[in-house]
């Protein structure tokens, strides 16, 4: 009867707070002791399908009632980023490092590249993340003004922020890293949507600009991918154009 006691209790409290709760957690609530014994409960709750347990933000298996808690769904460890996919630079990747190493010492806390892992299985990954969950980053190395499709990479980069934090029990800050004050323009002092979203949603930009060096190299690596779309943009021409070709054309194909 005490574990049947306690289960109710257990129960009880995951629908009073609306929240997922650790054992060591649950134990301190509900005043339970040893905590071994509010392991057991949750462990024959989840068997018998009033409950689910999984790793929590913190690390910890929480408890999670299946009528009416909202779930903690992120899973978060520190782990650095896969290696830069075809057509990322490497160069601007190494730029972003930087400049979150640089943005660890302006803000005090130590940026490290994070992947939550959703309920669900999908993966988010956010470029830096301090231990305590409280400032979360996104990075963007380039020099000048943004080309449209670029806007729209540095608003899908705040779209992930605010989606992560939504899941997070903390209250982060949320910070837009860019290496260039043209860059940033459109999302600072333009009068652009953008700039109006990011001040309405708490997104704050911060410029920090790397050594002349790594500067230069974000050049390079943004030459060298502007010249791979505009012979890529060519060849897709190019075939559209032959597509229909008969016998006796030649049909050669660019990128």
């Amino acid at each position: 009867m005490v574990n049947l006691t306690i289960a109710v209790r257990v129960m009880q409290e995951l629908l009073r707070t609306r929240l997922p709760l650790d054992d060591d957690e649950l134990a301190r609530r509900l005043e339970v002791q040893p905590r071994q014994t509010i392991n057991q409960v949750c462990r024959r709750l989840e068997e018998g399908g009033r409950i689910r347990r999984y790793i929590g933000p913190s690390g910890k298996i929480v408890n999670e009632h299946l009528d009416g808690t909202r779930p903690a769904t992120l899973v978060i460890q520190q782990e650095a980023l896969p290696e830069p996919a075809a057509g990322d630079s490497a160069a601007q990747r190494r730029a972003e490092g930087v400049m979150l190493g640089l943005l660890s010492e302006r803000l005090g806390c130590q940026l490290k590249p994070s992947r939550f892992a959703l309920a669900n299985g999908a993966r988010v990954e956010v470029d830096g993340v301090d231990e305590d969950l409280t400032v979360l980053v996104e990075a963007w190395a380039h020099q000048g003004p943004p080309k449209p499709a670029q806007k729209h990479k540095v608003l899908a980069d705040a779209m992930r922020l605010l989606f992560v934090a939504s899941t997070l029990t903390t209250t982060p800050r949320l910070v837009l890293c860019l290496s260039d004050e043209e860059a940033a323009r459109h999302f600072t002092t333009a009068r652009s949507w953008a700039a109006a979203a990011l001040r309405t949603f708490q997104i704050d930009v911060e410029i920090v600009e790397p050594s002349s060096d790594v500067r230069g190299e974000i050049r390079v690596a943004q030459e060298r991918q502007y010249r791979y779309a505009a012979s890529c943009t060519f060849g897709s021409r190019f075939r559209h154009q032959n597509s229909g070709s008969g016998a006796g054309h030649v049909s050669w194909q660019v990128g």
